[in-house]
């Protein structure tokens, strides 16, 4: 199981890694702050640059944690948080990526929600300092941390997708 746990959380982490650089950098074919920041604020996610950012700075702290197997619960309520609103974009496309849907983040968000119940493993920092190996209850508050930090993130573009309407209109 321990070893399980360790594939799946480095894994996990080294994807959210990349996805977070590819925000921050533009590595790994992403297009960096400046050429991500027009299609968050498409999304109502203003200011586009500032925001961009804080996306890929949440991605990242969630791929270190997980990679080290570090305060796992805390790592998996950033990546559940951070992936619920990346599929929130998404959800008019419906499910499947090759239309553009929400499947990657809703793979990427629920294996973090997974790990915040199971913990990181033996094979973490988590176990050398003695921290729990999971639980429900650290799962139960991963998961409601992660969507409640995401619905004030989802509620704050809807909103500013609703003030640009109005003023379009106006």
């Amino acid at each position: 199981m321990d070893l399980g746990l360790f594939i799946l959380r480095v894994l996990l982490g080294a994807l959210l890694f990349g996805h977070s650089m590819q925000k921050l950098t533009g590595a790994f074919g992403g297009h960096g702050p400046a050429g991500t920041a027009p299609l968050f604020e498409s999304w109502g996610l203003v200011p586009g640059k500032t925001m961009v950012r804080c996306a890929g700075l949440s991605e990242l702290v969630a791929a270190v944690l997980l990679l080290l197997g570090l305060a796992t619960p805390l790592g998996a309520a950033v990546a559940v948080g951070t992936m619920t609103v990346a599929a929130s974009v998404n959800v008019s496309k419906g499910l499947w990526a090759v239309g553009g849907g929400y499947e990657l983040p809703l793979v990427y968000g629920g294996i973090a929600g997974v790990l915040g119940f199971t913990g990181a493993g033996s094979w973490s920092v988590d176990k050398a300092l003695g921290w729990s190996g999971g639980s429900v209850v650290a799962g139960v508050v991963a998961l409601a941390v992660g969507l409640a930090a995401a619905a004030v993130v989802i509620g704050y573009a809807r909103r500013n997708k609703n003030r640009a309407r109005e003023l379009a209109a106006a």
